[in-house]
């Protein structure tokens, strides 16, 4: 499974946005055990941006950081003790608009089950695993309908365990079943059994005339 996801990564051409917004990257760690899983985190409840929320450790591009990529993989140094040398990149996904204008690229990285964690107590509350065949069920609660701009997307909200997976992270787990492994999933359409909630729109990147 992993093989011909490591191909099919490796091919994509994922959509990349231009501008002068700030910018950001994530790594989506992929455990390489039996049955694959998927490495999220839950951001610390103190936190001023996006506290208490489920999400892939990543952070804002720094002056010093080489590359997007190298951007990935300091946080995922720094968020979760993730030394570079562990994490053998698989490709890029599309880039995403956050709610706080930021434009953040995510990374799929393929990382030994044996790799050892230490999440940084000021930044992460816990880390947590998610098996890939699981989240290829698409075993939504719910749908959150976003309208950000022109368009309209349709973004699944996961329970796994305690945790709720929805927003930016979810879109982003979307693209990663849709490419690498071939799920009937997408961002443009919902399943007709699954209850739509409409949230607040977000605020118009358009600059005023």
């Amino acid at each position: 499974m992993l093989l011909k996801a490591q191909h099919r990564l490796k091919d994509y051409r994922p959509a990349q946005l231009g501008g002068s917004h700030p910018r950001a990257a994530v790594l989506m760690p992929i455990i390489n055990h039996e049955a694959p899983t998927l490495l999220l985190t839950r951001r610390n409840a103190r936190l001023s941006s996006h506290a208490g929320q489920v999400a892939f450790p990543g952070g804002k591009l720094d002056p010093d950081d080489a590359s997007l990529e190298a951007c990935a993989l300091r946080e995922s140094l720094e968020e979760i003790g993730l030394p570079p040398a562990q994490v053998s990149l698989l490709g890029r996904l599309s880039d995403r608009f956050s709610a706080n204008g930021m434009i953040v690229t995510p990374f799929v990285g393929l990382i030994e089950p044996d790799t050892p964690f230490t999440p940084n107590p000021d930044e992460i509350d816990t880390i947590f695993e998610v098996e890939l065949a699981r989240l290829m069920t698409d075993p939504r609660q719910h749908t959150d309908v976003i309208q950000d701009d022109d368009e309209r997307w349709y973004v699944p909200s996961y329970t796994i365990l305690e945790h709720t997976l929805w927003g930016l992270s979810a879109m982003m787990v979307v693209e990663l079943l849709n490419v690498a492994f071939q799920v009937d999933i997408g961002l443009d359409r919902y399943p007709e059994t699954s209850t739509l909630r409409h949230l607040p729109p977000r605020p118009s990147r358009r600059r005023p005339s």
